[in-house]
């Protein structure tokens, strides 16, 4: 008999052999009929999988992460299956689950059209009615090609695995793949009217752009069809909320086939960044911060030194100098490095900080580039510390609150994620470990949690990352604390202890915003281009009804301007109606109407964009408002 220990601590003795799903319906049919896979010993498995020692088990429905998984990959599986059954010809590559879904990458003579996608969505729907058991088995290499005699690709695949691997298949009905699994247990498990199938999109085999290119149908799928409206509901409003979409329509920014990847800032899209830059300025003096700024493009020497010729110079812009190799620079962290060396420092100085708008330039593929959330050329808000060990907790402890309080002010909730160890690292596994531990220490002394993402860190030390969270729901990854015991040693840095002693200090690199063009994209679509009035390119837009007005319309834009505000207005010669939708489509905060009675009476009509017409107020009470707004930073 066996010991299993499920989830909550409750044990369960069972025959050797059990499998997970036998266990599971002794535990409860209910939790069957939604079981997606398992987890023994912390390892997702089939269902189907036999109990052989004493283990830990965790049954996993859709809710969890790794059962959704499971799920998405099932049907990815049962997509590959309706496609060949509508496409006979049709070559089979790989169809992985993915963060909001699956894919499955073809190679067909047939160029797959919307309307095949609804046939293939239809033909997944009767495959899922016919609950097709899935039954797992393995073969012997030869065994295995000649299982695949017919599929290419996935000989390919086989041939690259070890000569002591386990190639395993899964089949359900007609339909056999070459999967490492886990799956559902049978295609039932799947509801038909929960599938939807999204977009089919070029791609390269293994990514290579020199291989054949095939066809990639992106899919979703839920156990319930109220799950899957809700879910093409966000996409819609996210279809809405594109940032490149609205970065055109509002004139924020731009980008050019001249220049790809390479952003192009319009004029109202400068007064978003500056205003970005005056608060970043502003919070940084607030904590203590000194601002620098270091050379674009510096020696091939400095960056093998630092680290970045050996593992980031296939994301680097190289160039020649008079006969000698030079780098424009990815990162800005080197840069403080030699601000640091340019004078002696002792523990008195430190903690040290440094912060940099720095403009900086990486290589990004050119299929991996998207707006402004992946671009080749982005202002980084970066910081370096330079400080001691013993100074590390308090530190971080300060950064988190700094994040805490930047991010509050835009309403982002966020997560933390601490980053470990990963193959491609500088320094000992020893300097790692107290390195992360420090992190993790500051953290929870906060009262804040975090999550473990292994072997992510950065190949010089290991990080937080926090992740926020935007109105859609979606993540992001902004704020990084990235702890470096290397980098300091490799430049020979030092400072003067309390005893009088050489002592090399320890960097932190830190980022708030990531970047200031990531953080424009994902900021417009978490207000929908709706800006809060602090950071609005137009705050007011003046609206005269009639030429009449026109005069005293100027007369308050002067005055506006004078305390400050950002206006600007409307002199075209049309209807009133009109100049309304217009600003409204602008998402301006304010609208002020200005007719005859206004300018006799030395008042404004205001409409605000979320509250609608508030009806009139005097100018004094008018500026009063929106000036309290602005210097409150109101959302």
């Amino acid at each position: 008999m066996l010991q299993i220990t499920l989830k909550g601590g409750d044990v369960r003795q069972v025959q050797a052999g059990t499998t997970a799903e036998e266990l599971c319906k002794e535990i409860s049919m209910g939790l069957y009929r939604v079981a997606c896979a398992a987890r023994i010993d912390g390892e997702v498995a089939d269902l189907r999988t036999p109990l052989t020692k004493d283990c830990t088990l965790e049954i996993l429905t859709f809710d969890d992460p790794d059962g959704k998984k499971a799920y998405w990959h099932t049907t990815s599986h049962v997509m590959a299956q309706a496609v060949k059954h509508l496409f006979p010809q049709t070559k089979l590559t790989i169809g992985p689950a993915i963060d909001s879904g699956f894919y499955y990458d073809f190679d067909s003579t047939e160029t797959f059209s919307p309307e095949d996608l609804l046939k293939i969505e239809e033909e997944m729907r009767k495959i899922t009615k016919q609950a097709l058991p899935i039954e797992r088995f393995t073969l012997p290499r030869e065994q295995a090609l000649a299982r695949m005699q017919d599929e290419p690709y996935k000989q390919e695949l086989i041939r690259d695995l070890p000569e002591d691997a386990e190639i395993s298949f899964y089949t359900q009905g007609d339909f056999t793949d070459l999967c490492a699994g886990p799956h559902l247990p049978d295609t039932g498990r799947i509801k038909g009217n929960g599938i939807k199938l999204l977009t089919c999109n070029a791609a390269y085999w293994r990514g290579d752009s020199n291989r054949e290119t095939l066809q990639r149908i992106y899919g979703i799928s839920f156990p319930k069809k109220e799950e899957l409206d809700a879910y093409i509901e966000r996409i819609e409003e996210a279809k809405r909320r594109d940032h490149r979409r609205l970065g055109k329509e509002l004139g924020l920014f731009a980008f050019r086939d001249e220049a790809p990847g390479f952003p192009f800032y319009l004029p109202k899209g400068m007064v978003l960044k500056n205003t970005l830059i005056d608060y970043w300025r502003a919070v940084h003096k607030k904590w203590d911060y000194l601002e620098i700024s270091t050379p674009q493009i510096m020696k091939r020497t400095l960056w093998e030194t630092s680290g970045h010729w050996e593992h980031y110079k296939e994301n680097m812009y190289t160039t020649v100098i008079d006969d000698e190799d030079f780098a424009i620079k990815p990162m800005n962290c080197p840069g403080s490095i030699l601000v640091y060396d340019l004078e002696p420092h002792s523990y008195r100085d430190l903690p040290l900080r440094y912060g940099e708008l720095g403009l900086v330039h990486r290589h990004e593929l050119s299929g991996a580039l998207h707006g402004m959330f992946r671009v080749r050329c982005f202002t980084q808000d970066d910081a370096h510390i330079l400080l001691a060990k013993d100074q590390i907790k308090q530190e971080v402890i300060r950064i988190a609150q700094l994040f805490d309080e930047v991010y509050s002010l835009f309403g982002l909730p966020y997560k933390i994620e601490l980053s470990t160890m990963p193959e491609d690292h500088i320094g000992s596994e020893e300097d790692w470990k107290i390195a992360t531990d420090a992190l993790a220490d500051a953290i929870t002394s906060i009262g804040k949690t975090y999550e473990i993402n292994p072997g992510d860190g950065a190949f010089y030390g290991p990080k937080l990352d926090f992740h926020i969270q935007d109105s859609l729901d979606r993540t992001w990854q902004c704020g990084t604390i990235q702890l470096d015991y290397q980098l300091p040693g490799r430049f020979d840095l030092v400072y003067t202890d309390s005893n009088g002693d050489k002592v090399c200090p320890v960097m932190i690199h830190r980022v708030v915003f990531g970047s200031i063009e990531r953080f424009i994209g994902i900021i417009t679509e978490h207000f929908a281009g709706a800006f809060p009035v602090w950071l609005s390119p137009v705050q007011v837009k003046l609206l005269p009804v009639t030429d009449r007005a026109l005069d005293f319309a100027k007369s308050l834009q002067q005055r506006f301007e004078t305390v400050g505000l950002r206006v600007e207005l409307d002199e075209r010669n049309e209807k009133i109606g009109k100049k309304i939708r217009e600003a409204q489509l602008e998402k301006v905060p304010y609208m002020l109407v200005v007719g005859d009675r206004e300018t006799e009476s030395g008042t404004v009509s205001v409409r605000a964009r979320a509250e609608g017409d508030l009806g009139t107020m005097t100018v004094e009470a008018f500026m009063d408002r929106v000036l309290q707004e602005v210097a409150e930073k109101k959302r």
